[in-house]
């Protein structure tokens, strides 16, 4: 049990923003969620927290995505800016089926803005499940639109763990109800070593990029999101990575 007992909904995003550094909100993408609700969200966490969005299905959910401008827009400008600075990735995912078509994946990546709302900094990553993005032309779109992808620990989905902006970006989703932790702590272990190899600006060294060009090392954000699998057991996943950090 995550929530302490007799804890209200309302006060739910107040505790979980106090033991974790950051969310991912799922609910953007299947429906449009009110400014106010992005207001309220900002105002209930503390300073340095981060909240990660999804983008809208509706946007990624399309034979070509160079037609997706309209949409993307009515996101971008319907107030999840009003996060502020408590604003972190936008994260656009393909559906499965999605392959990868180099004209029009770069077209939709030009639609990308990089700010909006008085300056507000725009970070975008794409979630592709297709292994027709495991090539380096993919890697070098991302490279040259300064746009993340995620990485992610599914077993039927490509493993991407090259660097493409100043962040990464990883979804994990294998937690399993046996284990109070969802992994197992030297699970979680070898991800908080690969986080931090990350942060230093390199791929760790049990992951094989797709690229054989490597950016020039530098500081990167790190985030990862535990996701899927029993999520009931996804908080105390993260809590307990977030415990092993500091102790590389």
């Amino acid at each position: 049990m995550f929530y302490p007992k007799g804890l209200t909904h309302a006060k739910e995003l107040g505790f979980a923003s106090r033991q974790l550094t950051a969310i991912e909100i799922n609910g953007t993408y299947y429906g449009a969620q009110k400014p106010e609700s992005f207001e309220r969200w900002r105002d209930e966490a503390p300073d340095g927290f981060v909240f990660a969005v999804k983008g809208p299905r509706f946007t990624t959910n399309r034979r070509v995505l160079a037609e997706a401008g309209a949409s993307m827009e009515r996101f971008i400008t319907g107030g999840v800016t009003r996060l502020g600075a408590k604003l972190g990735p936008i994260n656009w995912q393909c559906l499965p089926t999605k392959t990868f078509d180099p004209d029009d994946f770069a077209a939709f990546l030009a639609l990308l803005p990089q700010s909006h709302d008085g300056g507000v900094t725009l970070r975008h990553v794409v979630e592709v499940r297709h292994p027709s993005f495991r090539v380096p032309a993919f890697i070098d779109l991302l490279r040259h639109y300064g746009v993340a992808t995620a990485l992610t620990d599914h077993p039927d989905f490509p493993q991407i763990p090259d660097l493409t902006a100043p962040f990464a970006y990883a979804r994990l989703q294998n937690t399993t109800q046996d284990c109070a932790t969802g992994y197992p702590v030297e699970t979680l272990e070898r991800w908080a070593t690969r986080a931090a190899t990350y942060a230093g600006g390199s791929v760790p060294e049990d992951f094989e990029p797709v690229s054989p060009k490597q950016p020039r090392k530098a500081p990167h954000d790190v985030f990862v999101f535990m996701i899927a699998g029993h999520k009931p057991h996804n908080p105390a996943a993260a809590m307990a990575m977030l415990n092993a950090l500091p102790d590389l």
